[in-house]
């Protein structure tokens, strides 16, 4: 009759209240298996808060057109290769804008002294526009050669570091595109300065206070 009574060893082993901490497991599912990235994504745009109105639906999202557009720009701003446009992507425009920063180049004067030579052109000075003419083929024949120069050099440097071809296409046009402009306007801005030394990174200017 004993092997068919229950003992004392036999008896439910008494239960614990869970922990806190698994309770929360319990809570979130902890242990079973990782959601897909459809569903992750599909949870995501479940938890975004879009306003029934058409209205402020429309408005909420040109505030996140907004804020997508002003984070892109920081990151260009930043050389940030996430958001750099194709043309700028890749080590090898890197390369080519970091040399043509790293050095003075007669061709970032191209601009402001067209613009000088044109507003001296209508000045009413009699004889003045041969001077002007002549001062003006002088500076170009001066650009043109040192802007040669200088893209031979790149070029040298570029076959030794990519000897593919393909990989330097369209470079020199890149070059010379960046070295026309002003300093200040080049967009990924410089990160290096004449000379090689590094540009120091601008702190972020502090949210204004609502």
């Amino acid at each position: 009759m004993k092997l068919f009574s229950r003992g004392k060893d036999d008896a439910p082993a008494p239960t614990t209240p869970d922990t806190p901490g698994q309770a929360a497991d319990r809570a979130t599912g902890k242990g079973r298996p990782t959601p897909t990235r459809k569903e992750a994504e599909a949870a995501r745009k479940h938890t975004l808060k879009v306003p029934s109105d058409p209205k402020e639906a429309k408005r909420a999202a040109k505030a996140r057109a907004a804020e997508e557009r002003q984070e892109a720009r920081a990151g260009l701003m930043a050389g940030d290769e996430r958001y750099l446009p194709a043309r700028d992507k890749g080590p090898v425009r890197g390369f080519v804008r970091d040399f043509v920063d790293s050095r003075w180049a007669a061709a970032e004067l191209f601009l402001p002294l067209a613009l000088v030579v044109l507003l001296v052109g209508f000045l009413p000075i009699a004889g003045i526009a041969g001077y002007v003419s002549m001062g003006w083929m002088l500076l170009t024949l001066f650009i043109l050669v040192d802007t040669t120069l200088l893209m031979l050099r790149m070029n040298r440097e570029l076959k030794r570091r990519w000897p593919d071809p393909a990989e330097r296409k369209g470079t020199t046009l890149y070059a010379v595109m960046r070295v026309l402009q002003l300093r200040r306007l080049r967009i990924p801005p410089p990160r290096v300065r004449p000379g090689g030394r590094p540009v120091k990174p601008k702190e972020p200017k502090p949210p204004k206070p609502a």
